[in-house]
């Protein structure tokens, strides 16, 4: 439930950066005033699509994942736990990825960015947990 829960979260993050990127949200809300600069940044599309899609897509990817997880036929299965982590571990090389970008090549920091980073971070880390938790359990 905690990462569903996370999930969420990182959803309502990346869909407010995708609004921002689409043009339905006028002006960001940034306390650092990097985040328009990494947002219209060139290095804010990644093989043609928007980041910020791909942050919606994945958090959606993850909070069904999440969601399956919690079903009462797959509590004890190791699939769903083994899943969220690759996918979340997948994430995470992604999200190092946009911030070498966002730190070295724009030179500007985003809190919102950052929030999703810390976000997915949590995610892997209890997917981590999850899935040692369902491995020991079917031992």
């Amino acid at each position: 439930m905690g990462i569903a829960l996370l999930s969420l979260v990182g959803l309502f993050v990346a869909m407010y950066l995708w609004l921002f990127k689409i043009g339905v949200v006028g002006t960001m809300s940034c306390g650092t005033g990097g985040c328009e600069a990494v947002q219209l940044s060139p290095e804010s599309v990644f093989m043609g699509i928007e980041v910020a899609l791909i942050g919606v897509v994945g958090y959606l990817v993850l909070l069904a994942v999440a969601v399956w997880g919690t079903m009462p036929a797959q509590a004890a299965q190791v699939a769903p736990a083994l899943a969220l982590m690759v996918l979340s571990g997948g994430a995470v090389a992604f999200t190092a990825y946009l911030k070498y970008l966002e730190f070295v090549v724009i030179g500007a920091l985003c809190q919102w960015c950052v929030a999703s980073a810390v976000i997915i971070v949590a995610i892997f880390l209890l997917s981590v947990a999850d899935w040692r938790r369902s491995r020991a359990a079917m031992a």
